[in-house]
């Protein structure tokens, strides 16, 4: 214990671990008797009580309790009078007491803790045992001569029972109740005799259930054979009771008394246990005697865990009492909160603000807080240029604020970078270092393009600084965490410090396409030229021109597809503009400059250039984004929100085909659930509908004067702020609403925000908008929660070696959404190392070698080859002890080179998983409940044309059509090679619209089938035969409301509901 410690920095390590009864007893200083704590009268502690001085240590440095000896001269005397031994007050920290208990008690961690570890043991049920310890039943301990007596040992006897047998059998066997009767149990055990019956009837069984069950306890055993536990420790005889000091009782202003909520546990334990004391003395009844020793159980159980009691102890005001357990747990337990949780010095707090004339790696701080933050190093500084002799006239210095102050704090700040953290920290941008620069105000500033990696905004969110101070982690901030080396996501490798909102928003002004725009007659020189006409106003931002390029140069073109030119090329100004901020050394980008073009921009630099030059770009980016969306001056009104004409129309249709539906589940066509699940699924189509004409409305709109493009879809397309989905209930339709409970209101909102909601649609809303505020709230905790979890089982994963040399890797292909291509191929191998030599078919060049990563260039000429799926090395393959290897993990994709050595990949990739979890949860707010349900798959188009060919198809001629009967059935569609181009899988119950061996083109629909039904089709036509469905039985007949038809329903079998 602590005792032996009389310095923190001398342990190691802290383990829990169990306690015998003598190590208890050896701890304690002497036995707590009495419930009382303080005397009211003369404020002192009361003799054998809780905060009794002769056990824990004297009050008041070097004084006894009765004042016969004070003062450091009488150290280590033990006063005759008190009993209390002259020492440190501080002693009561550390100085230990013990209660002993008239009647043992069980541990609650050892038997309600799941699992328990108790009921392990024994083998008995966790109910059970409660019923035992709790003393509602009597347990077996000696079953006797089982023939005769009839009864097994840990068998469970009521009340009733129990007299019987006794009644019967007299004194041939035991049985007990309480902690007592489990105790007596435990003795019984013979841990090591135990081990090999467990291991003998592992061997033996058949059954996994049994087999599962004979591990869990083996293990139980086990563990306390290794730890040198004896099992019965898990029953306690002796209460330890904590150090006053950590407990205190203290003396308000208002006179009344605030104490720690253990020394009301203490109090209610030490007074049953006196209490259950005298009526052992008393010989009182044993009914009596039972139910004190239940109560007795109950108190300890409230000290040690009180929430996981059945009815916890309340305090004063209602609220659960702090227990032991509730001290140590958790988020604010003395763990987390005090042992790992330090506070830090050198750190500030203030709001952040957007400091746009800053440069990627600096930010803005106070003066004040620098100041503050840097004083130890500009006391140095004062004191070595002789400004001040001493470290306290140094600091009235720093008071007065002198110019020398100002001068010295320039210098001191010079290449001393700050560390930002934004909380929550979700992943390893979260924290960043920044050079700082000196500012007036209180606000910090922050680079506008870093807001990304911290997940922060300008309306109010505040951001910690903190200083590393020694050179170590001086050079650790600048080398690993200043914010340049951090423009790529670990995550994804794509730019995480990348153009967002009006950046964006100005870049896409500049480079849109007019089509009503008029073209420049002449043809321009350069691109000086043109910059020179555009400046004085002889050309628009958006006249189409003819420009000479010098020298051969790239270009992306309007599909971003690339192609050299040389010579002259047809752009528009603000391109030319765009293009002359970017290096020469970069392509000519002849492209609108969505944000997905621009994080293009930066990756083909980051690749060409190097990141030197990419942090030059972005803030040259930056200043023409600012420069452009400021002069556009962009702005949108009710007017903009165009509604397509169509609307009503489509809406009329969609309530007719509606009513038809609601037709069809009336005369008892289809079922109820097929009937709500059209209905949803027609409301869905609807909405998609509506949304893709106003999107082309919105396309198409340009304004008066024909020129001008919508701001609403400016803003929306070229990614800057808010989605299609969100312009869908600004102008188009709001759709369905989601009720808390997940399932969809059929009632679909018709109007959108422009036209205005009825109330009925009003109220529908709030359904969903308050589920989104409720899950925020909820759900953030729960996925931080799985962040936790995750790194907790990740973060031994660290890079261990170059290559474990397996010959083991998994297959990688196209991921397809239905039949559109969610992740490419390239994407999927990109970064990871081959697990074959992969070669060009055609000319035998060797594209990637075995263990080589596989690059960009080379994923995207894989794909171009025609491989559907590469085997490459994985992480989950690798065969490194305690780790992965450079080889099987591959790429660092924030780097963009090869994983380093000590790298913990563990982390970054629970980091990875758990980050983008967290803002999901958050996004649900955003949305406001509209139900996010997409269109169901119910058919398969052909992307390109060929021959049909049917693959492992089982199919019958139907009314409908062809019908396919089984699940692993596929249409493949071949070219004239007889080489493969296409495979799709075909549902069950799918009606095939080609023929085997049909030549098609592309866009041909293959098949169709139903969403939300799985059929059972018949191969051959006869006569139904019912097997064991019998009215009444097994099947009833149900008249479903709102039918007129009265189906036939199986009942479900009483067995499959538990």
């Amino acid at each position: 214990m602590l005792q032996n410690y009389s310095k923190v920095n001398d342990i190691d390590a802290v383990t829990i671990r169990m306690a015998s009864p003598a190590d208890i007893r050896n701890w304690s200083y002497g036995e707590v008797k009495k419930p009382e704590t303080i005397n009211y009268r003369t404020y002192r502690s009361e003799k054998d009580g809780l905060f009794c001085e002769r056990i824990f240590g004297p009050e008041k440095d070097w004084e006894c309790a009765c004042g016969k000896y004070k003062g450091i001269k009488h150290k280590g005397i033990v006063c005759d009078r008190c009993g209390v031994k002259l020492t440190h007050s501080r002693e009561r920290r550390t100085r230990m007491g013990h209660i002993n208990l008239a009647a043992p008690v069980a541990h609650i961690w050892f038997f309600k803790a799941m699992p328990s570890r108790l009921g392990t043991l024994l083998a008995m049920k966790t109910s059970d045992l409660e019923k035992v310890i709790y003393f509602q039943d009597y347990v077996v301990v000696e079953p006797g001569n089982s023939e005769e007596t009839g009864l097994l040992e840990q068998q469970l006897l009521t009340e009733e029972e129990f007299r019987q047998a006794r009644t019967k059998f007299g004194d041939k066997f035991e049985a007990g109740m309480g902690a007592e009767a489990v105790k007596k149990l435990l003795l019984k055990l013979d841990l090591g005799k135990l081990s090999e019956e467990l291991r003998q009837e592992l061997q033996e069984t058949r059954s996994k259930q049994r087999a599962k069950d004979i591990v869990k306890r083996l293990k139980t055993v086990e563990a306390l054979r290794d730890s040198d536990n004896r099992a019965e420790w898990m029953i306690l005889d002796v209460i330890p009771v904590i150090p006053p000091d950590l407990r205190p009782l203290v003396l308000l202003e208002s006179g009344n008394f605030a104490s720690s909520d253990l020394n009301d546990l203490y109090r209610r334990l030490i007074n049953r246990n006196n209490r259950l004391k005298k009526f052992l003395d008393l010989n009182a009844p044993e009914v009596i005697i039972r139910n004190e020793k239940r109560m007795l159980q109950q108190s300890v159980d409230a000290l040690f865990d009180n929430a996981r009691c059945r009815r916890s102890v309340l305090g004063s005001n209602n609220r659960p009492l702090k227990s032991l357990t509730d001290m140590i747990k958790g988020k604010q337990g003395r763990f987390r909160e005090n042992l790992l949780g330090k506070r830090v010095d050198y750190s500030a707090r203030s709001v952040i603000v957007v400091g746009p004339d800053l440069k990627i790696h600096q930010c803005g701080l106070p003066k004040k807080i620098a100041l503050e933050l840097y004083q130890p190093f500009i006391i140095r500084r004062l004191k070595e240029l002789g400004y001040a002799d001493t470290i306290r006239s140094a600091k009235k210095m720093l008071e007065r604020k002198d110019d020398e102050v100002w001068d010295i704090l320039e210098e001191v700040i010079h290449e001393h970078p700050v560390l930002l953290n934004r909380a929550p920290t979700l992943h390893r941008m979260g924290i960043q270092a920044f050079e700082p620069v000196l500012i007036e105000g209180n606000a910090i500033r922050l680079h506008p393009l870093v807001c990304t990696g911290f997940n922060a905004d300008f309306d109010g969110d505040q951001m910690a600084v903190h200083l590393p101070l020694s050179y170590e982690a001086q050079i650790e901030a600048r080398t690993l965490m200043l914010a340049p080396h951090n423009i790529f996501s670990p995550a994804s490798g794509h730019p995480i410090i990348s153009p967002t909102q009006d950046v964006v928003l100005g870049s896409f002004y500049m480079t849109t396409d007019h089509p009503n725009e008029r073209t420049a007659e002449r043809p321009f020189a350069s691109p000086t030229e043109v910059m020179t006409a555009w400046s004085n106003g002889k050309v628009r931002t958006h006249t189409k021109i003819k420009v000479r390029i010098a020298g051969k140069k790239n270009f992306v073109n309007r599909e971003g597809e690339v192609e050299m030119v040389d010579g002259i090329i047809q752009t528009t100004v603000g391109r030319v503009a765009f293009n002359d901020i970017l290096d020469p050394r970069l392509s000519y980008y002849n492209v609108e400059m969505t944000k997905k073009a621009l994080s293009r921009v930066i990756t083909e630099c980051h690749k060409q250039l190097g990141k030197k030059w990419t942090l030059r770009l972005l803030d040259d980016l930056k200043e023409f984004g600012f420069k452009s969306s400021t002069r556009a001056g962009l702005s949108f009104a009710k007017g903009d929100m165009r509604m397509p004409d169509r609307k009503p129309a489509i809406i009329k249709e969609t309530e007719q085909h509606v009513l038809k539906i609601e037709e069809n589940f009336a005369n008892g066509i289809i079922t109820d659930g097929e009937r709500y699940n059209q209905i949803i699924d027609a409301w869905t189509h609807t909405r998609e509908r509506i949304g893709d004409e106003m999107m082309a409305v919105f396309k198409d709109d340009f304004g008066e004067d024909g020129v001008t493009v919508n701001s609403i879809y400016m803003m929306a397309a070229s990614g800057a702020r808010g989605s299609v989905e969100q312009i869908r209930q600004l102008a188009g339709m709001r759709g369905l609403m989601a009720k808390p409970n997940g399932k969809i209101i059929e009632t679909p909102i018709k109007a959108n925000f422009r036209e205005g909601l009825s109330v009925l649609e009003y109220f529908s809303s709030t359904h969903g908008a308050r589920k989104g505020l409720a899950d925020t709230a909820l759900k953030t905790a729960d996925s931080g929660y799985l962040t936790r979890k995750l790194t907790d089982v990740t973060q031994n994963i660290v890079v261990r070696e170059i290559d474990c040399q397996t010959n083991r890797g998994v297959h990688k292909g196209a991921v397809y959404k239905g039949e559109h291509v969610e992740v490419s191929l390239a994407d999927n191998i990109r970064g990871r190392s081959a697990c074959d030599t992969i070669k060009d078919v055609v000319s035998g060049e060797t594209v990637v070698k075995s263990g080589q990563i596989i690059g960009e260039v080379a994923a995207s000429r894989i794909e171009g080859l025609g491989y559907e799926k590469v085997r490459v090395r994985s992480a989950l393959t690798c065969e490194t002890p305690r780790g992965v290897c450079v080889t099987c993990y591959g790429m660092d994709l924030a780097r963009g080179r090869p994983v380093e050595i000590g790298q913990a990949v563990g982390v970054i990739g629970a980091q990875s998983i758990g980050e983008p979890g967290t803002q999901l949860t958050m996004r649900t707010f955003h949305i406001g409940g509209v139900a996010a349900r997409s269109v169901a798959e119910s058919h398969i188009t052909a992307r390109g044309g060929g021959l049909i060919e049917f693959r492992n198809l089982r199919t019958v001629e139907t009314p409908e059509g062809v019908v396919v009967l089984n699940r692993n059935g596929e249409l493949a569609i071949m070219d004239e090679r007889d080489r493969e181009l296409e495979r799709y899988p075909v549902p069950l119950g799918a009606v095939v619209t080609v023929e085997d061996g049909q030549s098609i083109k592309p866009k041909t629909m293959l098949c169709k089938w139903d969403p939300h039904n799985i059929p059972i089709i018949a191969e051959r036509a006869g006569k139904i035969r019912f097997e064991d469905i019998v009215e009444g039985e097994t099947m009833k007949r149900e008249k479903e409301p709102g039918s007129n038809v009265r189906r036939m329903v199986i009942m479900e079998h009483k067995g499959e509901l538990h």
